[in-house]
């Protein structure tokens, strides 16, 4: 963040007038009219820089930083060096992108990559499309036949909206991105390469003669307020929707099933694998690579650690994890377990190794 070339660069601002927006403190109100012209991180920052502190990681990097100011919790105040300007904050990450969201509000959502105003000539927009005021369509995307797009929504060059899909506003949808079969709310933004609304994998196993293909007849439907990261693919359902919750933000190569069902305000980290009609309750996180199999119901604020293989329900609030995951007390007992045993087994071989060599 020290040189921030693709975003626009941020204005100054005093420390008075950081510690105002933030609620931080000032320790030493005379340096208030001292300025910061950009965030970076500890290592990186230099005398005109705001960066912050709040994991003791990173304590050798505090101790050498050349930052003009810092975001710390009281904590660990007492270890800033002196030429750092103090700002005592409770939760020093959190005022930090309070921060870094004001100054780089072009980073938070996507825009025209080409400065694109209203349609550009080579795209194909169907005749029978309705798009309403201030849509931008980029380069070469292709909006089917009887499409509805909201005003403020950014189609991505290249990308490909398929017949009857309708798209709320303020959306985004990232160049070579492919819609089908879906209805979008406002304000949900699709980073590059996402698929939303292709064929469900369903078959019926017919052995030696082949495979039955389960006609895929259902929707995808995605609420207010969901981000989609770049990569992730959505499969519309077979006779019920394939849902997501609003608010739910999906992290990159995100593989979602068919008639899923996801609820409101979840998180879900890279390369989840989530197979088809299972239902995840409301502010559920899902660690990076977690896999969840088919028909299972996760209970609202369940959490699931990262590399888990879930093969049964997990209740509300649960802590879950392993493989094949259960209650991380649970698992993290049978590991401290198996560790054990390891130990006295390769303690009980030295000995006898040893009892060996007093025999010869």
């Amino acid at each position: 963040m020290a040189q921030p070339a693709f975003f626009k660069q941020p204005r100054s601002l005093t420390l008075a007038e950081l510690a105002a927006s933030t609620g931080a403190l000032l320790v030493d109100p005379s340096r208030a009219h001292q300025t910061v012209r950009g965030l970076a991180s500890l290592d990186e920052a230099g005398p005109m820089h705001l960066a912050f502190f709040d994991n003791l990681k990173y304590i050798d990097q505090l101790a050498a930083t050349n930052a003009g100011a810092i975001l710390v919790s009281p904590r660990f105040e007492a270890q800033v060096p002196p030429h750092v300007a103090v700002l005592r904050a409770s939760q020093p990450f959190r005022a930090f992108v309070q921060i870094a969201s004001d100054l780089h509000q072009d980073a938070l959502r996507p825009q025209s990559w080409f400065g694109c105003e209203g349609i550009a000539p080579s795209a194909i927009i169907d005749p029978t499309a309705r798009l309403e005021d201030g849509v931008i369509v980029e380069h070469l995307a292709v909006i089917g036949a009887n499409v509805e797009i909201g005003s403020g929504t950014v189609i991505g060059a290249a990308a490909v909206i398929g017949p009857d899909v309708k798209i709320g506003r303020d959306c985004n949808v990232g160049p070579h991105s492919s819609i089908q079969c879906a209805l979008i709310g406002n304000n949900v933004l699709m980073h590059p390469g996402c698929h939303i609304g292709q064929d469900g994998y369903g078959f019926i196993f017919f052995g030696p003669e082949g495979h039955l293909k389960v006609p895929q007849t259902g929707r995808v439907l995605i609420q207010n307020d969901v981000e989609v990261g770049a990569g992730t693919t959505i499969d519309r359902g077979s006779l019920r929707d394939t849902v997501i919750g609003e608010g739910t933000k999906i992290d990159n190569q995100v593989q979602i099933g068919h008639n899923v069902t996801i609820g409101r305000r979840c998180l879900l980290a890279a390369q989840i694998g989530l197979a088809g009609s299972l239902t995840i309750g409301d502010n559920v996180a899902l660690g990076a690579k977690v896999g969840i199999n088919n028909h299972l119901k996760i209970g609202d604020g369940a959490q699931v650690t990262a590399m888990s293989a879930v093969k049964d329900d997990i209740p509300a609030g649960g802590r879950w994890g392993g493989h094949f995951a259960k209650p991380t007390k649970q698992w993290f007992r049978e590991i401290l377990a198996v560790e054990r045993l390891v130990q006295d087994g390769t303690h009980e071989a030295k000995t006898k190794v040893a009892k060996d060599e007093r025999r010869e």
